[in-house]
């Protein structure tokens, strides 16, 4: 993964007049070069580290609220949050977990419903929903989730979007062979290649993409939608990501005649 240069002003705003050298040090050290070495260790991972770190030190103001904010941003989901503060609890301290509930519980309280829904969702398909796709995820408008299926002979992936969410358009390059194929799993969905109508995705569904063609695939507004995505075999095969789609495109979408 590309290295992503992480941009903080907190310091300079907060004690720039008052402290220089520790606003500098913050914004341009501790964020703009540690937390910047997304090639190392990736941004959620090091949003685990540090609300660890601060909740076994008992630091619950907010720096914890805004590194728990941090963390949401980066792919950590109510579910995840509550199993890892838990376990912070039988290593640092149960009182130290409590406090760090509390505050929590205001920074996710607008999963709730979301979580209860994806939970609803996996009961649909036999095929598990995954992990947070955030290797990926500034490539999509929503939040999506990538389960590997397969990594032997052909890559299989199943990829769950939540209501609304695509990724941008994109190209599979090839000089032989090539593209993509997606099989609707669950739920409704949408596909699209450039200057065609949106193709509605159901389960059972089948989209094949030839290498060279600018598509993009997602969501519809009012569904989770899941499909498996096969990696066809081709020669010089590369992935080349577009613009996103705006959301006049999205909201004009129409199934095929």
């Amino acid at each position: 993964m590309a290295q992503e240069k992480i941009t903080q002003t907190a310091g300079r705003d907060q004690l720039g007049g008052f402290a220089p050298k520790f606003a500098e040090l913050n914004d341009d050290v501790l964020f703009g070069e540690v937390w910047s070495r997304t090639d190392r260790l990736g941004l959620r991972d090091r949003s685990l580290v540090t609300i660890t770190s601060l909740i076994s030190q008992g630091i619950t103001d907010n720096s914890l609220v805004f590194h728990l904010q941090s963390a949401k941003k980066n792919g950590i989901t109510r579910t995840e949050i509550a199993e890892i503060i838990t376990h912070i609890g039988f290593y640092a301290g149960w009182p130290k977990a409590w406090a760090a509930f509390n505050l929590a519980k205001t920074v996710w309280a607008d999963d709730t419903a979301g979580e209860d829904a994806k939970a609803a969702f996996q009961r649909e398909m036999i095929f598990p929903i995954g992990e947070p796709n955030t290797a990926y995820a500034k490539y999509f408008i929503g939040n999506s989730y990538l389960a590997p299926v397969s990594r032997e002979q052909i890559h299989i992936s199943n990829v769950t979007f939540e209501p609304g969410c695509r990724n941008n358009w994109h190209i599979h390059h090839a000089t032989k062979g090539g593209g993509q194929m997606l099989i609707g799993v669950a739920g409704r969905g949408w596909y699209q290649e450039e200057g065609k109508p949106a193709v509605e995705i159901l389960p059972g569904t089948v989209i094949h993409i030839p290498a060279g063609v600018k598509h993009w695939h997602g969501a519809a507004a009012d569904s989770w939608f899941a499909h498996l995505a096969f990696e066809i075999p081709g020669e010089n095969t590369s992935n080349d990501w577009l613009e996103p789609v705006t959301d006049e495109e999205y909201k004009t979408l129409e199934p095929a005649d």
